[in-house]
């Protein structure tokens, strides 16, 4: 038995993971988890999708699409990306398919398309979050979502990183057992502070 820092008295649970324990509180007021290490050992994990890396070499996005790059780099960040990325880059020019060959391996990590979350991203059209014509924005976010990243990385504002939208995918995950996915733009990621 665990006391928490209130002296309730808490129950230790594996969540599966290997990361962090959980806690269950006895008085049955809240779930709480409580993490190991420190929350800046920690790495974020971020889902990139096409739009990102493609941004790389838009003037419009590059300059934090390269910030968020560099601290990729620099080991700040792990990186989730999927065998649909990689099937969308297919026709785009060959500096934007090699991007991902640059990203060291100790930092990315290749995730699968699976059922499930083709039977996610149904269900985000089925309930009207958007059309029929964005399925493979769906995709990237019904991934995101199932692989746990912490943070889905977009520029594609009109489907993806859209407050309306964003409400909409996560009434979906919830009301499915999963959890809200963080959806933000590079800009949102990378650190303004001076150094």
């Amino acid at each position: 038995m665990h006391k928490n820092r209130n002296g309730d008295a808490a129950e230790r649970y594996y969540n599966g993971s290997g990361v962090f324990p959980v806690y269950l509180i006895k008085n049955n007021s809240y779930l709480c988890t409580l993490r190991k290490k420190d929350m800046k050992e920690r790495k974020l994990t971020l889902y990139l999708d096409t739009s990102v890396i493609g941004g790389y070499f838009d003037v419009e996005f590059e300059k934090e699409t390269k910030s968020l790059f560099e601290g990729i780099a620099n080991g700040e960040f792990e990186i989730f990306y999927s065998s649909l990325t990689e099937d969308e880059l297919i026709n785009a020019p060959l500096r934007v398919r090699t991007l991902l060959n640059e990203i060291p391996q100790e930092s990315k990590r290749k995730i699968e398309l699976t059922e499930e979350a083709t039977h996610l991203a149904d269900c985000y059209i089925a309930e009207n979050v958007v059309g029929k014509t964005s399925r493979e924005d769906c995709l990237h976010i019904a991934l995101a979502t199932i692989y746990r990243a912490d943070i889905l990385v977009s520029w594609n504002f009109k489907h993806i990183v859209n407050v309306k939208r964003i409400r909409g995918y996560n009434a979906i995950n919830l009301k499915y057992g999963y959890t809200a996915i963080d959806i933000r733009s590079p800009k949102e990621i990378i650190s303004h502070e001076e150094k």
